[in-house]
């Protein structure tokens, strides 16, 4: 493919794909470590019921209001796990899934029973997002890289995925101590003064903010697959936390790369017409990724050891 073909047609798709992927990932790697890993899974399904509310009052899909119904909807969620974890003395575990799975269903009953036919927001659109159609049309070539009036054209999704990458960058290096003790000895954070509570949350919060960014562009299946996939290949790689968050983001950006090109591609290398979903291509070989690490990790049979800090 000439970079006439490439530049309007795949390269930002490629660029929204792993800015998302990486987002998700460093994030899901405390949250593994923290045995929360079903939080990014919780995050990615309970925003949905948020982002159609928002729909419905403002009658069009805008980034902020849909920022905004994401953030109410996470609230709720929140206030309602621990409403169940206390009244029912259940695990925080089934709390959480019985609340995400409820304000899921939620939100896809709510896509089906209105008039969403005018806009790009549906049940499909949800799952799997919309990666595929998200082409630079005002590209011509590489040298729109420099056109200003080109990159002015630019999809709305890539800005905001940069930026949300640089935000979790930032999160991750100025509180990475902090993280790092607090995330193997909570006592001894403690004792340090680290506030674990306020921090546990302000990663929650992170991880939610690159799910609800992500949400729109990839859809939820390669928010899930990216919280999770990346970080577990990753602890199999290694058992040093610096280690791991770096083969994380290498397997998350081998993800998204490869995910792509084969959902494009794939099906013609073995005789097919039609290209297959860019989301459920990227997530499957995110799994295949896992399952390699599983098989051939040097740290496969000591998953369950502590990582070095």
């Amino acid at each position: 493919m000439s970079g006439e073909e490439f530049v309007p047609l795949s390269l930002t798709p490629l660029l929204i794909g792993t800015f998302a992927a990486v987002a998700c990932a460093l994030p899901g790697n405390f949250l593994l470590l923290r045995r929360q890993a079903l939080i990014g899974d919780a995050i990615s399904h309970v925003v949905l019921p948020g982002i159609v509310v928002a729909f419905l009052i403002t009658g069009a899909i805008s980034a902020w209001p849909m920022m905004l119904g994401a953030a109410g909807a996470a609230v709720v969620a929140v206030v309602m796990i621990e409403a169940i974890r206390r009244l029912g003395r259940i695990e925080p575990g089934a709390a959480m899934g019985v609340v995400f799975t409820t304000m899921f269903a939620g939100g896809v009953l709510l896509l089906e029973q209105t008039d969403t036919s005018t806009v790009h927001l549906d049940v499909e659109h949800a799952l799997y997002g919309n990666l595929e159609s998200l082409i630079w049309l005002d590209a011509v070539g590489w040298a729109s890289l420099l056109d200003t009036q080109a990159l002015a054209h630019l999809p709305v999704e890539l800005p905001r995925m940069a930026l949300t990458l640089v935000g979790v960058l930032v999160f991750t290096a100025l509180f990475w101590r902090a993280l790092k003790i607090s995330t193997f000895d909570e006592g001894f954070a403690r004792t340090m003064g680290i506030r674990v509570n306020m921090l546990g949350m302000a990663l929650v919060i992170t991880a939610a903010i690159a799910a609800v960014a992500a949400f729109d562009a990839v859809g939820s299946i390669i928010v899930i697959a990216m919280f999770i996939c990346p970080p577990a290949a990753a602890r199999m790689m290694t058992n040093r936390l610096e280690g791991q968050v770096g083969w994380s983001v290498v397997f998350a950006v081998i993800s998204a790369v490869l995910g792509y090109v084969l959902a494009g591609y794939g099906p013609m290398w073995i005789g097919g017409s039609d290209a297959v979903s860019a989301a459920g291509m990227i997530a499957t070989v995110s799994g295949v990724i896992l399952a390699l690490a599983a098989k051939f990790g040097p740290c496969r049979n000591r998953t369950g050891a502590p990582v070095s800090a």
